[in-house]
């Protein structure tokens, strides 16, 4: 999120958006989390208005869900909204694809080629967390070289959604075909199959989708404090 050109008071309710956005797409702060205004003041070292803007900014992006007598706690979509995020997700990455496939460059390839080995690093380790991470990077890259940056910002925000739904539904063993995936897109957008990356993507998403059940955040805890230092 670029913060030139704001005030003091914009860069801090930035930073903490910025905060709480990545802990969501690491998969740091569980869906259902409760976001205790105290806590967040305290663990930031911030103004309790400042706090309490970027909550309500995060709930106009249905990252943070606000509710009467209970207070903010990081959204927990069900399964309908899950499949309309990724449905929405597939309307606009096939957009980014059919812009990117055309004006590709062998530096942009080269960042996507750099991106997957940073992937399969991920996957070498078997570490959920920043495979999760890695994947939601490569879609948020796509987008970038694009050079879109209304769409950007728009996949951005559906894709820490989609890591709640991830969160909450994906089977563990179903992440370890994302990379292949990855893979194989890449080398559609290099040759300039502008057919077979539409489809591949697609393909990928509904993959996703798929692979959705309803175990994975139960019953796990966590505490503020340690998830933000």
């Amino acid at each position: 999120m670029s913060v030139l050109g704001v005030s003091q008071k914009e860069r801090e309710i930035f930073r903490i958006m910025d905060a709480i956005n990545l802990a969501v797409c690491d998969q740091r702060l569980p869906p259902g989390t409760r976001l205790i205004e105290s806590q967040l003041v305290n663990t930031f070292d911030a103004n309790r208005n400042h706090v309490r803007a970027a909550i309500q900014r995060l709930a106009l992006r249905r990252i943070v869900t606000i509710s009467p007598n209970k207070g903010a706690s990081v959204s927990a979509p069900q399964l309908d909204e899950a499949q309309d995020v990724l449905a929405a997700r597939a309307l606009i990455e096939k957009g980014v694809i059919e812009q990117l496939v055309t004006k590709v460059t062998d530096k942009d390839l080269l960042k996507l080629e750099r991106h997957l080995a940073l992937e399969s690093q991920a996957m070498a380790r078997g570490d959920r967390l920043a495979i999760i991470k890695r994947s939601g990077e490569f879609h948020t890259l796509l987008a970038t070289l694009n050079g879109n940056q209304v769409l950007s910002e728009i996949l951005r925000d559906l894709i820490t959604r989609s890591s709640l739904i991830i969160a909450i539904y994906q089977r563990e063993q179903q992440m370890r075909c994302g990379c292949t995936d990855h893979q194989a897109l890449v080398t559609a957008i290099e040759q300039k199959d502008e057919l077979a990356a539409i489809s591949l993507m697609a393909s990928h998403l509904k993959d996703i989708e798929l692979s959705l059940n309803l175990d994975f955040w139960k019953n796990k805890t966590v505490n503020l404090s340690d998830v933000f230092q």
